[in-house]
């Protein structure tokens, strides 16, 4: 199984009297996603599904992703909001589907969060080491059997100006 975690697109400034989860993508925002969007159609990507977080920019980020043809499928949650935990979403989300070993998700959410998750898929600990820009994109290969927490393998670490 492949994972792409995406991190949201450029979203309005904290502080600007506006909750937190209901920032909104800039126009700038809107317009760079869109074009790294087309890209990875390009590319030849399509994923399964397109997995978001319920915060108001990742949910617009992933709903550029569907517009774009990269998935007929989005679906919401919570595990992707702030301070999810990867292994709550693999025990509660992930292991009960019981999806094929071909199967491409996308994960759109936030940082720290998603680059933690990449790590403890790879290397079984946070190590901050991995950085990933608003818009781009960590692709993991999860291993066939087992679990995935420090057997997974980056396949692709692409930061917004590379496909744009």
């Amino acid at each position: 199984m492949e994972l792409y975690l995406i991190r949201h697109g450029i979203a309005e400034d904290k502080g600007l009297g506006i909750k937190d989860e209901e920032r909104s993508l800039t126009k700038e925002g809107r317009q760079k996603t869109e074009k790294v969007a087309q890209k990875l159609v390009k590319l030849g990507l399509n994923f399964d599904l397109i997995l978001t977080s319920p915060l108001v920019r990742a949910r617009q980020t992933a709903e550029i992703l569907i517009a774009k043809k990269l998935s007929s499928q989005l679906e919401e949650s919570s595990h992707l909001a702030h301070d999810g935990q990867i292994s709550s979403w693999l025990k509660d989300w992930l292991e009960p589907r019981n999806y094929s070993q071909n199967t491409q998700l996308a994960l759109v959410g936030h940082e720290p969060d998603l680059t933690s998750w990449a790590e403890i898929l790879l290397w079984g600990e946070v190590k901050a080491s991995l950085v990933l820009k608003k818009a781009g994109m960590i692709g993991i290969k999860l291993p066939e059997t087992g679990s995935p927490l420090g057997r997974s393998q980056m396949f692709w670490l692409t930061p917004p100006k590379y496909l744009l």
